[in-house]
């Protein structure tokens, strides 16, 4: 349990402009707001912490690794595209900003706050949130991770799936 009595967090994943309806938008991506919004929501109401993940790129992107394999600029520091999308975000939330697919940052701050679960939504199944998943396991092998599926969109249905099925045989469950 935490210092402050909250034993969940919820992170939500990278719900900004560019990938919903921006540089790397999809019909999927729009289609899990209402239930994002929604599990945000609940989790407020029951307590839970709430904590935001944030691609963060720099003018510099189309230069870094990943944006020689994907050179689409998005999430640019400042910009539209990189704002997380309106009505989710609310003062006393965390937001972590990341250069790349995972942040060790959030993991340490899930890992050093003892949280008993988290439960991870938002996009992309196959690249962010199957990262994050992946670090809070590294970092909090004993604390449950959980992935609710209704509330992630991957950058195809497919990947999604496939996203799934991995997170699951590593031991992450799957609502």
């Amino acid at each position: 349990m935490t210092q402050n009595g909250q034993d969940k967090i919820l992170i939500v994943v990278d719900m900004q402009a560019d990938f919903i309806d921006g540089a790397l938008g999809t019909p999927e991506a729009a289609a899990i707001l209402p239930a994002v919004r929604a599990r945000i929501a609940l989790a407020r109401a029951r307590g839970e912490k709430v904590a935001f993940t944030r691609d963060t790129h720099g003018a510099e992107y189309l230069a870094t690794q990943e944006g020689k394999r994907l050179p689409v600029p998005h999430c640019i520091r400042g910009e539209k595209g990189w704002q997380i999308a309106d009505g989710l975000y609310a003062a006393g939330d965390a937001c972590f900003d990341k250069p790349c697919f995972g942040s060790v940052a959030l993991a340490q701050y899930v890992s050093e706050e003892k949280f008993a679960e988290a439960e991870l939504i938002g996009v992309c199944t196959d690249i962010c949130v199957i990262s994050n998943a992946l670090l809070l396991k590294a970092f909090c092998p004993e604390m449950r991770v959980c992935v609710r599926a209704d509330c992630c969109a991957g950058v195809t249905p497919a990947a999604h799936r496939t996203a799934l099925d991995a997170m699951r045989a590593c031991q992450i469950d799957i609502l």
